[in-house]
Parts: C-alpha cells; sequence; structure tokens
C-alpha cells in the first residue's frame, strides 16, 4: 500500500523525555526547561535540521523552536514551562537543503573550484526562503539571492543570510514524529516542599482535654519556626460510633474512646463536615488563613472510606459491596479486620455517581482554600478513577497537588505518578545501609522514573515506626531526619512523636506505636529538652537558604572507605551552590574514615583547595583535592552538611572564598 506522501525522507524516533511511550505526562515545575531530545535522520548523507514543537493545551497554535546536533544523529532543544497546566510537545525533522549547499560551498570555494552553477542552485533555494518570507526578509532575500546569481562569493558565505534563510525553512516534506507528547507544569511546591504531620484533637494545652482547630492554630508558631511549610492534618471529620476501635486498634472500645480519624462519618455528617469537637467550618477557615500568613499550607487527608455510620451508608447502599447475608463488607487485611470502614465498590454499576461524588468532596475543600491533598490508601480505590479526578480537578484547579501514600508494591506506586499524582511516599523509610540507599535513590534519580516520579520521604509516620527508630535512641532520629532532609527535596516527619523521640512500639517485631496516637489523645511535651526541634529547625533553614537542595535530580554519590557512612552531593544546575553531605548510618558509633569525592561532577579543580563550610556544625575546613578525613559521632551530631567555598585568585593574587 502506498504511503499518502512517499517524498518524506526524514525519520524523527526516541524522542525524551517520553513516559510510557506518550501515554502519561512528564512532570516539571513552572520556571524550568525542559530539555527534549531525540533522533534525527535520513536516508543517504543529506543534511537534517529538527525543531521542537510545543503548546501549552489551552492554546492551538505551536510554538517552535531549533535544535540542535549533539552527534550521531542525536539533536537537542528546550522550551520553558512558564505557566501552570497541560502542554504538548513534539519533533519535526527535514532534509536542510540550504545547509547542505552552503556547507559545500565552503568546501568547494576553499579549493578553488568553479561554482558559477553552484551560485545559479543556492539563489534559487534563496529565493525559495524569500517567498516563505514576510515582506521585510522576503526583500532582503530576494536581493541576496540577486547577488548570489551573479556569483558573489561573499553573499553565498554571508552568515546573516544562512541566519534568515533558516527562519523560513522549506517544511513541505518534513517528517513529525507520530505522537504529541504530554507534560504537566505544576507549581514549586509540588517539587520542593517540608511536611509536618499533627493531630488536632492532640494539641489541647491540657492533657485530657480534646484538642480543636483553635489549639491547632495556637501551634502554627511552633511549626514555624522548625521551618515547615505544608501543615498535613489526619482527618477532621465526624468519627464513627459502631465498632469503633480502642487503644492499641482494640476491636472493643471503652465509652471514653476517641476512635481512629480514618472511620469517617456519624450522625454529624461525612466528608464535607467537621468533627464538632474540633470545631466549626469557620474554625477551618480561619486555620487556613493564618497558616498562610506563617508561608504555611494546610494539607488535608483525603480518605475515601466510611465508618459504618456515614450518611452515605444510608443514603447510598449500592456504593458498597454486601455481602451474602446482607451485611456491608469491611475492610480487612487477614488476619486483620477493620469493622470500623467500609471501603467503596469502585466495581458497583452506579460507579459514575460515586465519582462524582468524591469529586465533589475534592471542590468542597478547594471552596475553602486546601490546595494540597495526601490522600490515604490509594491503592485500594481503582486506578481509572484516581486519573479521572486528578484530571478533572487540575483541569480547573491547576495549583492543586496530590501527594499518594501507597506503601505498595513498586510499579503500582509508579503507576499513581503517571496517573497525576504530584508527590509520593517511598520506601525510604525501610532503606537504612549505605548500599540500601545508594541503590533505591540510583533507581529514583538516574533511571526515567526522574521524568513522573517525585518522592516524598518520610522517617516515621503514625503507622510506621521503622526499627531503626524502635532501637537507635535520639542518634537515630537525628540521622533519618538529615538524610530525609537533605537527600529528598520533598519530605515529611510525624510529630510531635518525631521530634519527641517516641520510639515504643505495640510489641516486638511490630511497626504500630504503642498506645498509638490513631486511637488516644496524646499530650506532647513540645518543650522538652530532648526534643530535636532545633536541629530540624536549623535543618529546613539550610534547605531554604541552598538551592542545591531544591531539587533531586542532581543527587550524586561519592565513595567512602567506611560502610557505615554514606557521602552524597547536589548542585544548582550553574554549580554556584554546592552541598556535600557525609552521613554515619550507626546510630550507636562514631564512625571516621576517607570520602574520595568526585570533583569533576562539582565543578572543581583537583588541584585547587576549596572550603567545606560546616551548615550543621558551624566547622570550616580546607580540603585539597578529591579525598578528605571524617570523624562523626553519632551522639552529638551525626553528620557534615558541607558548603563548598571555591578558592580562588585574583589578578592581584588576592585569595578568596566564593
Amino acid at each position: 500500500m502506498l504511503q499518502a506522501e512517499g517524498r518524506i525522507r526524514v525519520v524523527v524516533e526516541r524522542v525524551r523525555p517520553e513516559v510510557d511511550c506518550g501515554a502519561f505526562p512528564a512532570q516539571r515545575i513552572v520556571g524550568e526547561s525542559v530539555v527534549v531530545e531525540a533522533d534525527i535522520f535520513a536516508d543517504s548523507s543529506d543534511m537534517v535540521a529538527g525543531e521542537l514543537l510545543y503548546r501549552h493545551a489551552r492554546t492551538e497554535d505551536w510554538l517552535r523552536l531549533p535544535m540542535k546536533p549533539l552527534g550521531n544523529d542525536r539533536w537537542r532543544g528546550a522550551f520553558p514551562v512558564s505557566e501552570l497546566g497541560r502542554y504538548l510537545y513534539t519533533v519535526e525533522g527535514w532534509i536542510d537543503r540550504f545547509g547542505a549547499w552552503r556547507n559545500a560551498m565552503v568546501k568547494r570555494i576553499s579549493s578553488g573550484q568553479d561554482v558559477r552553477t553552484d551560485c545559479l542552485i543556492g539563489a534559487k533555494l534563496v529565493e525559495d526562503a524569500a517567498s516563505r518570507a514576510p515582506n521585510e526578509d522576503a526583500a532582503k532575500l530576494r536581493q541576496w539571492a540577486a547577488a548570489v546569481r551573479q556569483g558573489s562569493q561573499q553573499a553565498a558565505l554571508d552568515q546573516d543570510l544562512a541566519a534568515t534563510v533558516q527562519r523560513y525553512p522549506d517544511r513541505r516534506f518534513a517528517a513529525r514524529y507520530g505522537k504529541e507528547l504530554c507534560l504537566i507544569g505544576d507549581r514549586d511546591k509540588a517539587a520542593f516542599s517540608t511536611w509536618y504531620e499533627m493531630f488536632p484533637r492532640s494539641c489541647s494545652s491540657a492533657p485530657a482535654r480534646y484538642g480543636t482547630l483553635r489549639d491547632c492554630e495556637a501551634r502554627l508558631p511552633y511549626i514555624a519556626e522548625m521551618g515547615f511549610d505544608v501543615l498535613y492534618l489526619p482527618p477532621i471529620h465526624p468519627i464513627g460510633h459502631t465498632f469503633r476501635k480502642g487503644k492499641n486498634n482494640e476491636a472493643a472500645a471503652a465509652p471514653n474512646d476517641v476512635g481512629s480519624p480514618w472511620a469517617i462519618g456519624s450522625e454529624g455528617g461525612g466528608h464535607t463536615s467537621i468533627d464538632p469537637r474540633l470545631g466549626a467550618l469557620e474554625d477551618f477557615d480561619r486555620l487556613v488563613a493564618n497558616a498562610r500568613t506563617r508561608d504555611i499550607e494546610v494539607a488535608l487527608d483525603l480518605a475515601f472510606q466510611c465508618s459504618p455510620d456515614h450518611p452515605y451508608v444510608r443514603e447510598h447502599p449500592e456504593w458498597f459491596r454486601a455481602r451474602p447475608d446482607g451485611t456491608i463488607q469491611y475492610a480487612e487485611n487477614p488476619p486483620k479486620k477493620y469493622q470500623d470502614i467500609f471501603p467503596f465498590d469502585f466495581e458497583t454499576p452506579h460507579w459514575r455517581q460515586l465519582w462524582e461524588e468524591l469529586k465533589r468532596v475534592v471542590l468542597f475543600w478547594i471552596g475553602h482554600g486546601v490546595r494540597i491533598f495526601r490522600v490515604d490508601n490509594p491503592h485500594t480505590k481503582a486506578l481509572a478513577f484516581w486519573e479521572w479526578t486528578i484530571a478533572e480537578i487540575k483541569e480547573e484547579h491547576p495549583d492543586v497537588l496530590f501527594l499518594a501514600e501507597a506503601f505498595t508494591r513498586p510499579k503500582l506506586m509508579y503507576r499513581f505518578a503517571k496517573l497525576g499524582f504530584s508527590q509520593s511516599y517511598t520506601y525510604f523509610t525501610w532503606r537504612n545501609t549505605k548500599h540500601e540507599l545508594t541503590e533505591y535513590f540510583r533507581e529514583l534519580t538516574e533511571t526515567n522514573l526522574r521524568e513522573f516520579f517525585r518522592p516524598n520521604l518520610w522517617p516515621n509516620t503514625p503507622d510506621i515506626l521503622p526499627e531503626f527508630l524502635q532501637t537507635g535512641g535520639r542518634p537515630a532520629f537525628a540521622i533519618r531526619v538529615i538524610l530525609a532532609a537533605t537527600m529528598g527535596a520533598n519530605y515529611g516527619i510525624y510529630g510531635p512523636a518525631f521530634e519527641l523521640g517516641e520510639n515504643t512500639p505495640r510489641e516486638p517485631g511490630s511497626e504500630e506505636y504503642l498506645n498509638s496516637e490513631k486511637y488516644e489523645l496524646k499530650h506532647w511535651d513540645i518543650n522538652s529538652r530532648w526534643s530535636l526541634k532545633d536541629l530540624i529547625a536549623r535543618l529546613n533553614r539550610i534547605r531554604r537558604e541552598n538551592p542545591a537542595l531544591h531539587n533531586m535530580g542532581n543527587l550524586r554519590f561519592h565513595e567512602t572507605d567506611n560502610p557505615e557512612v554514606i557521602c552524597y552531593s547536589k548542585t544548582s544546575g550553574d554549580l554556584s551552590d554546592i552541598v556535600i553531605v557525609i552521613c554515619n548510618l550507626d546510630a550507636r558509633h562514631t564512625q571516621t574514615g576517607w570520602v574520595t569525592l568526585d570533583l569533576a561532577s562539582l565543578g572543581l579543580d583537583a588541584s585547587r583547595t576549596f572550603q567545606a563550610h560546616d551548615l550543621l556544625g558551624e566547622g570550616r575546613y580546607l580540603w585539597h583535592g578529591p579525598r578528605n578525613y571524617f570523624d562523626l559521632a553519632a551522639e552529638s551530631l551525626p553528620a557534615h552538611i558541607m558548603k563548598v567555598r571555591k578558592w580562588v585568585r585574583t589578578e592581584r593574587d588576592f585569595d578568596y572564598y566564593l
């Protein structure tokens, strides 16, 4: 079967970034430049040219940018992400007849050949370009064409002529990549954020009193002083009574037990209501507004599940799965049973109505100033639902961000990012050794995952008290928060449990907290002398002040001769900000040894001295060459966070540090 146009001779393939053959969008931040590469080539040795085409999805006209050859038929271009939302991009290539003619002319003229006929050929190419150009450039091109036709070698090789012709190429037989690829432009906080999780009901100043949103508001200065810019609240909705869980997840609740906030819904309302013990909707609006004055955003938990007392259960029983005895199926993870939670049935014949209602819940809270949602267990809901919901929400509110709490299988975690989740929890929580951390973070930063998957690192959560924190004492908490804050651009802690070193498991081998805050009120002594709040505040100040720590794709590992110590660096794009972290991974012992830096990756001259300023301990060291000594005491500061200051000699032989 004949092609529609058999004169197209150029091939465009292997365009990057491309996620799953173009099925899903890549992700970038507004203000970033998207580097696009492609293979562009043709039969024979004819020259080709290429352009990068891009447009915001709400516009129809393509913007074009030239691509430059990298060698071996690989080409590169870049376009800016200047606003929020969805972008489309693709690549075109065509035979560059004028470029080939000009290159040949240079060779012919330098070898003294007769080029009169070649000038006639070139003049025709210039005239063709004039026919495609607007009036002013068309006139200039015709003048050049006349000079070239008269045999002017100077005109033929004129740089301005070449630049002008290239602006009006002959694209009649251009080849376009077979797909229009997609990219999502998000706001800065999608790539760089610092989360603090806190239960409002445990914010009371009195030990036995149920905390309120006003108490939560009073805690804002404490959170701001530590440098967090996202305050994440577990569900703030009414809590069910039927099958309410007692302390430590006991099946039978005592009369005064407060229940799990994730058992959502009672006679007081459902997902668009607030637990009356916390306050009213006006109190929530006030909290959001006052947090904003401290540069803190309030993030809400999006837990799409119901207690047996939720109004949905009575009004829409068709949204839940019935068992043979007529009762509704509660949540299970055998042998565990969660009788206080009914999951939605995403295979219900009434799935369209269910989807629309859950979308309405998100829009309700957006209407009350929420722009960040932490999604509870997204892997227990339909993938198609999330793809639709996130696309619908971001079409109208492109600044909204979604964090996936998906501690599940890797491929499923990555699928959520492809579907539109802005960030995701990770396995960092269980990666402790140098080998584990290095291998895992290389996977996150050096593979195609970096095009769409934004990790958010959490050392602990209300559900997870890792063994390292259970057994390592205060140094373990310091080590893990230093790693989370410097390896990741997004990180969070569950507090005040984290800064106060809560580390008692429910039983040996369990990752559940003893007397978990999920099931009871807690009273935290946030002014404890034991607290890590000062270290956390310093870490977050270091993060804010160093652009190198604002993204994750620049993470590079460096060699150490001690398996208990990890070393890595981050740099700004122009290498003006260089941060090197050396961290002791042993919570019990001092570790010493030597680090060998890859100076070339840091833009450092191996023959020059540079100053390493420890931003944690405030020490200053003069380092020369790649190999340098470290001594890290677990009990004091288990890490160096070194800001590199280059040693520069001026024309007057005066030395100083950049």
